[in-house]
């Protein structure tokens, strides 16, 4: 950090250093090249679950066919992002991530004109091939361009930025799908012009390789092994096991079996839970101050099960309502914390490939929560899931209290 970040006492219209330097940071053209990146990241399910049950009708195709959707999708990062974070060390960031949002466009778009159940899944799972490197690099790049206070920060306005599009995109899912089932599916071609400001403004401090690609990865694989980073790591699954089962897949079922809620109000529903994220994670630089990553995420999975639970008996919509925005409360404070932690963990110069052994857990998380969310539904019905991700959540709290040190003095 620069010296002019540590001084104490500013000039101006600032109150404090602090907000002195955020909002120098909201003015980073790198930044809002990352931001771009992080809205096509999570376009891929976002856009799309609105549609499912339209899907499901024209297709006629059972629930849990739908839900292969997601998990088609999210399949090749649970290999490929490991690969991506490798080669994002080796050869440098931007070199990985064009041709990722190339292909997601590409292949993307393509869904738009299948009409086949075969051939959509065969296309989202190529789009999932070009989604594997966006949720890597883009993080990684913050931790490659920002360091001390100002690196919670950027990650709490990036999961901000990802909330507004996860709130945003059902809105425009659930909307298209009045035109059509398959209109959502055209919307990736997005990636394309994100791809050109990746070319012409992004200026990342690109790592050079120093190390034997064998001592890079056992470098890696042993950092990524302490007990601090397996803790983070469990975190980092639970957490999308519970968003893309319990919430993205499913929930649309619930909201339409259970108050009979139209594609759109189905977005709204799932808009209102982002706007909640949004909300929490633009104050996690002063959250992260005041408290340890630690006593977040705990935190963060009491919010998680209080949420589930709500959901499973639910009296009306608005009991739902509420327990959707707990749980994107849940998310702000989880999904950035967990990143942070990881991002201080591990050097730069494997910095990529340590986040995308979390981000391979990640996609593991997106295609393992519809599975489970399914087998609880087999068992259980709906009221079943969200129970059950109920006790995960607790599960998840318990490990990462055993796990990871508490951090004072932050």
């Amino acid at each position: 950090m620069s010296q002019r970040d540590m001084n104490p006492v500013r000039s101006g219209n600032y109150a404090t250093p602090a907000r002195s330097a955020e909002a120098r940071l909201l003015s980073d053209r790198n930044l809002h090249v990352v931001f771009g990146v992080t809205l096509m990241a999570v376009l891929g399910v976002a856009s799309v679950t609105p549609a499912f049950p339209a899907i499901a009708d024209a297709l006629d195709l059972s629930p849990g066919a739908v839900g292969l959707l997601v998990v088609f999708f999210t399949l090749p990062g649970i290999v490929l992002t490991p690969v991506a974070g490798v080669l994002g060390d080796r050869l440098g960031r931007k070199r990985v991530l064009v041709p990722a949002l190339v292909l997601f466009a590409v292949a993307g778009a393509s869904c738009g004109f299948a009409r086949n159940f075969e051939l959509l899944l065969a296309l989202r799972f190529l789009q999932g091939v070009g989604a594997a490197a966006l949720g890597v690099i883009n993080v990684t790049i913050i931790g490659d361009l920002y360091q001390g206070p100002r690196r919670p920060a950027a990650l709490g306005y990036n999961a901000s930025v990802l909330s507004v599009g996860t709130a945003v995109y059902p809105v425009v899912g659930g909307a298209l799908t009045l035109l059509g089932w398959y209109y959502p599916f055209f919307l990736p071609i997005l990636a394309l012009p994100v791809a050109l400001l990746v070319i012409r403004h992004l200026e990342n401090p690109e790592t050079v390789p120093t190390l034997s690609l064998g001592v890079y990865i056992r470098n890696a694989l042993a950092s990524a092994a302490k007990p601090e980073a397996l803790g983070w790591f469990v975190a980092s699954l639970v957490t999308f096991v519970i968003l893309y089962g319990a919430v993205l897949t499913y929930l649309p079922f619930l909201l339409a079996e259970s108050f009979g809620a139209s594609p759109a109000g189905i977005g709204v529903m799932l808009s209102a839970s982002s706007l909640a994220t949004v909300a929490t994670a633009s104050q996690l630089g002063w959250l992260a101050r005041r408290f340890s990553q630690r006593s977040l995420v705990i935190t963060g999975f009491l919010c998680y099960a209080a949420s589930m639970i709500g959901i499973a008996f639910e009296g009306n919509v608005w009991i739902v309502l509420a327990a959707m925005m707990l749980f994107g409360a849940a998310n702000g404070i989880n999904i950035p914390s967990i990143l942070g932690a990881l991002t201080e963990l591990a050097p730069a110069e494997y910095r990529a490939a340590f986040m995308s052994l979390n981000g391979m857990l990640l996609r593991l998380g997106q295609t393992v929560g519809p599975l489970v969310a399914g087998w609880l539904l087999h068992r259980w019905g709906l009221t079943g899931i969200y129970i059950g991700n109920a006790i995960l959540a607790v599960v998840a709290l318990v490990l990462v209290a055993a796990l990871v040190r508490e951090r004072h003095g932050r």
